[in-house]
């Protein structure tokens, strides 16, 4: 049989190790669906081309390696666009691949052609046609190499129909080995050492970059060699042990947050893995406080960052030659630093129990009750919205990659592709997906994706019958209700149309109760919480 340029395509992402391909099957892209079937690779088909380039993002935020997504042309390729700018904004690796109508001859004009490739070279690092079998296997390969670099990018490919049927026969699949990164100089290295050594207060900022294996080994140990505090930005929070007695707590607001009484104190920081896409938090206090930038890549510098010694090369290797290095911290003290974040946590305690005891299920109770009642390695998976700030201050994480918020494009609807990408990496850990009711509705229809998988998922639906937050907002602002009020399906009933266990939670005593007897059940159970916002947070 003559192999075609689709089949070319396929051994090309098998020969780059391509596991997983996530996608919505139509009729220009049957020809790579039948060599997908005939490949080691899995297809995932789901219902809606936004929740499979959502999973393939996810696949490379915990994996790595590049995610890959598929879907037809036009009005397809513009439902990618949302989970495309996820995976650039979160150095996610994914390639999202399109199809076009034919290129060389077409019977049906202009019908469904748009320019695809124009669309998506804003949102991705490299975005390209192939118009001929002889580009297939470089562009693949210089595609993955992009996604897969430091910092990672979202890639785009569009495939016409007719060149997806040339004739590829003696062509194959282009592979690199793997690339080393560029490692700092001795020099750089005595440098900050020199930093730290005039300091009298250093702390640790950890971002979102330092998410890797081996920054997370040696990170951990500088910190506990030197007993030194660390605190983290959102998405930098599952990169060290948050029960480690050096953790201070997490900067989820820019500024006039708790933590940020204590990093007042620092007169250095060490930024470990900065990046500018994330929501800053005030680390500059008129020049008083000394910033190093240790990460992958130089510092985008502006009012809010500005580093006085840059480190740009390879994050765990310097924590291991910092780890190794001799360093006089004789001059260090940190008790005041360590009393002051402990009023602040015993401030945020006491505030979260002023707020729960005097009214229903609030927010700041829920996530303090489902970290009591789920396992040490369970993965939470959020939905954007204010809880999410709640999560990262209130809610500790152990181990890396445990609590999969967005903090960068800060989308809607990552939560449940997030949340089934995790179930099929890591079966045996529990999944727990949090989501607004309205945001539920959102991408309703990848719950049967879930069902015809076989994923043994929880999803908790928080459920205020509005938009609360920006309800609440309002209120705080003197503006009068409008406009914010929904109402919502018997979710009962939805649950069980899709063959979905329901449980509903009204009130926090019984909290223990439901969570223990959904957890219980190996299938997808959805918890109701009637969630209400108190009237004033301190």
């Amino acid at each position: 049989m003559v192999k075609n340029v689709a089949k070319l395509f396929v051994e090309c992402l098998e020969a780059h190790n391509v596991e997983y391909v996530f996608g919505v099957p139509g009729e220009e892209n049957l020809d790579l669906l039948d060599a997908l079937r005939e490949s080691s690779i899995k297809i995932v088909v789901t219902r809606h081309e936004q929740t499979a380039v959502f999973m393939a993002a996810t696949h490379g935020r915990l994996t790595g390696k590049v995610g890959v997504a598929m879907a037809t042309l036009w009005p397809w390729a513009t439902n990618m666009m949302t989970g495309v700018a996820y995976a650039q904004l979160g150095w996610m690796p994914v390639m999202v691949i399109s199809w076009q109508k034919p290129i060389k001859k077409s019977k049906q004009w202009r019908f469904q052609i748009l320019d695809v490739v124009s669309m998506m070279k804003p949102v991705t690092k490299f975005a390209t046609t192939i118009v001929n079998a002889a580009k297939v296997s470089s562009t693949i390969a210089d595609a993955i190499m992009t996604a897969e670099a430091e910092k990672p990018w979202a890639v785009h490919i569009e495939l016409p129909e007719d060149i997806a049927r040339e004739d590829a026969s003696g062509l194959v699949p282009i592979v690199f080995d793997k690339i080393r990164r560029p490692i700092a100089d001795e020099k750089a290295i005595n440098e900050i050492v020199s930093y730290l050594e005039k300091a009298h207060r250093p702390m640790i900022l950890v971002w979102a970059w330092a998410n890797r294996k081996r920054v997370t080994k040696y990170l951990t140990k500088f910190i506990q060699k030197h007993n030194i505090p660390f605190f983290t930005s959102q998405m930098g929070k599952w990169v060290v042990d948050e029960r480690l007695p050096q953790y201070i707590g997490t900067a989820a607001l820019t500024s006039n947050d708790y933590i940020h009484d204590v990093i007042d104190q620092a007169d250095l920081l060490i930024a470990v893995g900065h990046d500018t896409i994330e929501k800053p938090t005030n680390v500059v206090h008129d020049g008083k406080t000394k910033v190093v930038h240790i990460n992958f890549t130089p510092a985008q510098v502006d009012e809010l960052y500005k580093p006085n010694l840059q480190v740009p090369w390879d994050i765990g290797n310097t924590l291991w030659r910092l780890y190794e290095s001799e360093i006089d911290t004789s001059w260090w003290g940190f008790d005041s630093i360590y009393e002051t974040a402990l009023k602040a946590r015993s401030m945020m305690e006491a505030n979260t129990d002023t707020i729960c005891c005097t009214q229903g299920v609030t927010p700041a109770r829920f996530i303090r009750e489902l970290r009591k009642n789920i396992e040490d390695d369970a993965i939470v998976a959020l939905d954007n919205w204010l809880y999410k700030v709640r999560f990262a201050r209130n809610f500790p994480t152990y181990s890396p990659n445990t609590l999969l918020l967005d903090n960068a494009l800060a989308t809607m609807w990552a939560w449940y592709s997030s949340a089934m990408m995790a179930k099929i990496l890591h079966e045996n850990q529990q999944v727990i997906a949090v989501v607004w009711d309205w945001g539920l509705l959102m991408n309703l229809g990848d719950l049967e994706t879930i069902v015809r998988l076989w994923l043994d998922m929880t999803i908790i639906v928080l459920n205020d019958s509005a938009y609360g937050m920006i309800k609440w907002k309002q209120s705080a602002m003197w503006l009068a209700s409008f406009g914010l009020d929904l109402t919502n399906p018997d979710f009962v009933w939805l649950a069980e149309s899709f063959g979905a266990k329901w449980y509903s939670l009204d009130a926090w005593n019984n909290f223990h109760e439901v969570m223990q007897s959904a957890f219980a059940q190996t299938w997808l159970k959805i918890i109701e919480v009637k969630i209400m916002y108190p009237e004033k947070v301190a």
